[in-house]
């Protein structure tokens, strides 16, 4: 019996030792559990804040209703908006964006109808088909690493998407034209993405497994390899086919002006098209951005941030956030709508289509703070930029300053205010992160900061996520 008790005895002081273990290694132990615990009360105050979380959307109890009253909707400058376009249920914001910005010009230049837009799913048709092949020939260009190589596990978690940046348009209206949306309009699948694209990346991931392999044979050609390619690329252009259909190389389009008149009637094909309604020179257009973690008046590039093989990398200058607010005033000013992007998740009140910073308490709600700026948001993975939209207005006060800023969303007219976001100064300092602004209206001292190399960052960097919201 003695000898039981000493090793009952030694037992729990072994499992003492153990539990002051754990601890030291960072492991809740029960008595620092009943500490957390013992914290909360459960008042009657308590208790009825936790029935009314527990069954309700947490948003709408941290509203700020002294923030909830009808906001001005007055702007001292406005780039005229014709119609709202829908994005639907895909990440093409990017894509309409970039797009709207060319239909505005277009609008305005040709007199024609506020409903007028590009197509949207020809375009679509072609980024695919592109990062398909960006995708495969990336494979091909790091045959070499093994699957655990940073690079190679990237490209296989990103195949393929359908999210993307200014750059893509640039690259892929100058590649491949661009066609009225009469000519291709939308189908369910360039409505409805995820299907579709959950199908080609299955097949992407596949081939590329094929491509190694068949690199990895010392028998095996770079004619082979590139002939191997292409006939993957050919069933991706089929899937493509079925869901988004085929592409018009030529086509009969009625231009009409803004009150429904027959100007002409002509046959385009996607580069003539091109040339008269969408005769950009994209070498004119500068993305700026506004990164708090990294340092200003430098220049950075994406590496496989690109929509086209043979195309750019995503490449920015980052800069305080007064400086582009100055950029974006100066082009509204000169009727010039611009591709701008944000974390338009942060503090948006759905319903009015108002973004600002005070909308919601959630402090108040569990009684405590959210102090992060927006430095600390960004590197700890907080924030980030995840929907584009077109800048189109601000008001300015007596001074110059911004009071709020307008942008035209491509989520319907449904939404938000009846279309559009609203945004405050504030709001726009703290979430706002790219523009897409012309030469004409970055001061010359700034635009000679693009001429400088830029500091390469890696595919996976979160920050630089395709805005697809």
């Amino acid at each position: 019996m003695k000898n039981l008790f000493i090793f009952l005895g030694i037992l729990l002081f072994c499992l003492g030792l153990q539990a002051q273990e754990i601890s030291k290694n960072g492991g809740l132990t029960k008595d620092q559990l009943k500490t957390i615990q013992s914290s909360y009360k459960a008042s009657g105050a308590d208790k009825a804040l936790r029935n009314a979380v527990t069954g309700n959307d947490i948003s709408k109890l941290a509203r700020n209703y002294e923030n909830a009253t009808a906001f001005d909707d007055h702007f001292s400058n406005t780039v005229p908006s014709k119609a709202i376009t829908d994005q639907q249920s895909s990440g093409r914001c990017w894509m309409f964006t970039g797009m709207n910005v060319l239909r505005s010009k277009a609008i305005a230049k040709y007199n024609l109808p506020g409903d007028f837009q590009f197509s949207q799913c020809y375009t679509f048709f072609w980024d695919q088909l592109e990062k398909s092949n960006l995708f495969l020939q990336a494979i091909l260009d790091n045959r070499t690493k093994s699957m655990e190589d940073e690079t190679v596990k990237w490209l296989f978690q990103n195949p393929l998407s359908d999210g993307g940046q200014f750059t893509g348009v640039a690259n892929l209206v100058t590649k491949y034209g661009i066609v009225p949306k009469d000519a291709m309009p939308e189908t369910y699948s360039s409505n409805h993405t995820s299907q579709m694209a959950s199908l080609i990346k299955l097949k992407l991931r596949e081939d590329a497994l094929i491509l190694r392999d068949m690199a990895n044979n010392k028998s095996t050609t770079e004619q082979m390899l590139q002939d191997k390619k292409i006939e993957m690329l050919q069933t991706i252009y089929r899937m493509l086919v079925f869901t988004l259909g085929e592409p018009p190389t030529q086509f009969t389009w009625t231009q009409r002006d803004s009150k429904g008149n027959v100007v002409s009637t002509d046959t385009y094909t996607p580069w003539t098209f091109a040339e008269k309604f969408a005769n950009e020179d994209f070498s004119q257009y500068y993305m700026v951005m506004n990164d708090p973690t990294r340092e200003y008046y430098k220049v950075y590039e994406i590496q496989y941030d690109r929509h086209v093989y043979d195309g750019e990398n995503w490449k920015y200058l980052n800069l305080p956030v007064e400086e582009i607010a100055n950029m974006a005033i100066a082009s509204i000013k000169d009727s010039t709508m611009m591709y701008f992007s944000c974390d338009v998740g942060k503090f948006l009140d759905r319903e009015k289509g108002y973004l600002d910073v005070n909308n919601f308490d959630y402090g108040s709600l569990f009684n405590t703070t959210f102090g992060m700026n927006k430095r600390q948001r960004v590197s700890t993975y907080a924030s980030g930029s995840s929907h584009a939209m077109t800048l189109c207005a601000v008001d300015l006060d007596q001074n110059g300053k911004p009071l709020k800023w307008m942008v035209e969303n491509s989520w319907g007219n449904k939404s938000g205010h009846n279309g559009f976001l609203i945004m405050t100064n504030e709001w726009f300092n703290e979430y706002m992160f790219r523009l897409v602004v012309e030469a004409k209206y970055i001061p010359a001292k700034t635009l000679k900061l693009f001429d400088q190399k830029a500091i390469q960052l890696p595919a996976w960097d979160p920050m630089f996520a395709p805005e697809e919201d």
